[in-house]
């Protein structure tokens, strides 16, 4: 034990141990039969963190933990960006340094009851503060948070219909830290269970009190997904692919087709051919067509990657350009100083231009379509405007063909039962080489999915949804919550800071007396 003591106390060995705990939950994600995992992922983490010898060590262990966590969550993107993935790792694990120091605060020594109660709150809510952080779009987006993890699980898709993903992730935290400290504090396990049991009561009362939208009818919704097709020409044969296997589709009486992401590689108002012959499918299979184009406009300069709507009479005008777009992948941020990214890994050549709103889109039948393009499905705040706008479907078209043999085309699908249960209404996540899913407005799948190995056109009867969520009504209230949290401990610590401060009152001096011990008086 002396032993195992002296190597733990390793500096580079510690810090070795924070990245491997750091690791940890991302193995709640790839595996299905590990969900329960994030239950308990975080506790090793948090015990290091609690036994850091100073408060720059509590620091430094938080960034490697963190360096760890997301290295781990994007492995899948070193054979495409190579060194700079671990640059990216270093640069966003320190968001979680000050969290690391928050733990050791709280949780040092011998905590007692009250620190242990802050700590169920305030460490929950300093972890939402790094994730919200990371969540900007500039700094990667919200892909791995913890609460994704929870995906397949129908409770806590019942508390992201309530407060989002980050309700989830804030719950998670809370739980972990309860378990830890019942792991070693026993002085403290009384408030430890007593936030298990607060975990729990929350969870129950999501599911028994929180508002779900009703069924309102059905759509038949086609996902065409042509596999992966290699070559100088894949451009074409893929929309030659996608053509066979929409005509596959013809008397399946649909509402709606949709093919995924950079489905046409070509600008369909500068190739009206095309557009004709996507009109001409719409016209034999009875419903409009949702394609995808990645191309240089016509009608205004720069390249877009486009959702556009197809009916029978040829292009409707509505038309959606990505908003979001994924860093590196389809531009360089600060491209004058990080251009050289673009050599030593598979880095956009030229930046993609961004679109200006989200869109509706109301097919032939009425059918009003929210459309969002890969990357954009990972964004709450996206999927929820969408449905405050009155979209009855939501559409995610995707394009991870480039990560085939890794687990980021499942967790990318995964991400649409969230969206689909925060916001009440089903999703279709559609992609040109799988994984393709379709989730009901619960969060619960429909039919099967279309896996990385499939070229195929697949019909789901999607169940249709009507009313509001607590998320779509109040949005991002956890988050609004962990600031209010984090900003009434911050001014407790001011407080207790100033009254440490403050200098202790002088002696005080008796008054004067005279020779007979009385009181001198005034005047005498």
């Amino acid at each position: 034990m002396q032993r195992f003591g002296h190597w733990f106390d390793s500096p580079w060995r510690r810090s070795l141990l924070a990245a491997l705990a750091g690791a940890l939950p991302v193995l709640a994600f790839p595996a299905p039969a590990l969900w329960w995992f994030a239950y308990v992922a975080l506790v090793p983490w948090i015990l290091l963190l609690r036994t850091a010898p100073t408060a720059r060590r509590a620091l430094y262990d938080g960034w490697c933990g963190g360096f760890g966590f997301m290295l781990a969550m994007h492995h899948w993107l070193l054979p495409n960006l190579h060194v700079f993935t671990f640059v990216i790792a270093a640069l966003l694990g320190a968001l979680w340094a000050p969290w690391g120091w928050l733990v050791r605060h709280f949780l040092a020594g011998t905590p007692g009851p009250g620190r242990v109660a802050g700590a169920l709150a305030v460490l929950p809510s300093g972890w939402l503060m790094v994730e919200l952080v990371r969540s900007w779009e500039g700094l990667g987006g919200p892909w791995g948070m913890l609460g994704a993890s929870q995906w397949q699980v129908t409770a806590a898709l019942r508390l992201a219909s309530v407060g989002g993903v980050w309700l989830v992730s804030f719950l998670l935290v809370a739980l972990n830290v309860a378990v830890a400290v019942l792991v070693s504090v026993r002085a403290a396990r009384v408030p430890a269970v007593a936030g298990l049991v607060a975990t729990a009561t929350v969870t129950s009362v999501a599911w028994v009190w929180s508002p779900r939208p009703d069924t309102d009818g059905r759509s038949r919704i086609a996902v065409v997904q042509p596999g992966v097709i290699q070559g100088a020409d894949s451009g074409e044969q893929r929309f030659a692919v996608e053509e066979r296997l929409t005509r596959e589709l013809v008397g399946e009486d649909l509402d709606l087709i949709v093919w995924g992401e950079s489905s046409v590689g070509f600008d369909l108002a500068s190739r009206p051919d095309l557009a004709a012959r996507l009109a001409d499918h719409s016209r034999v299979t009875g419903a409009p067509v949702l394609v995808n184009v990645d191309a240089r406009r016509s009608d205004k300069p720069g390249i877009y990657k486009s959702s556009v709507l197809v009916g029978p009479e040829g292009l409707t005008g509505d038309r959606y350009d990505k908003m979001r777009l994924v860093p590196f992948g389809e531009y360089v941020p600060a491209r004058s100083l990080l251009g050289w990214a673009t050599s030593v890994g598979e880095a956009a050549g030229e930046d993609r231009r961004r679109g200006s709103e989200q869109v509706v889109m109301r097919t032939g039948n009425g059918l009003r379509v929210g459309p969002m393009v890969c990357f954009e499905s990972a964004f709450p705040d996206m999927s929820r405007r969408l449905v405050e706008d009155r979209a009855q479907v939501l559409v995610a078209q995707s394009a991870t063909s480039t990560f085939q043999q890794s687990w980021a085309p499942e967790q990318h699908a995964s991400l649409a039962a969230l969206r689909a249960a925060e916001s009440g209404r089903p999703m279709v996540h559609s992609t040109l080489t799988g994984v393709s899913a379709v989730y009901d407005a619960s969060g619960q799948r429909v039919g099967d999915w279309l896996g990385t190995d499939a070229s195929a056109a697949q019909v789901y009867d999607v169940p249709l949804a009507q009313g509001t969520t607590l998320y779509v009504r109040f949005g991002d209230w956890p988050v609004r919550a962990a600031l209010l949290i984090l900003a009434a401990w911050c001014l407790g610590e001011g407080v207790r800071t100033l009254r440490v401060r403050r200098p202790a009152p002088g002696p005080r001096v008796p008054p004067a007396r005279t020779a007979h011990g009385s009181p001198a008086r005034p005047g005498r």
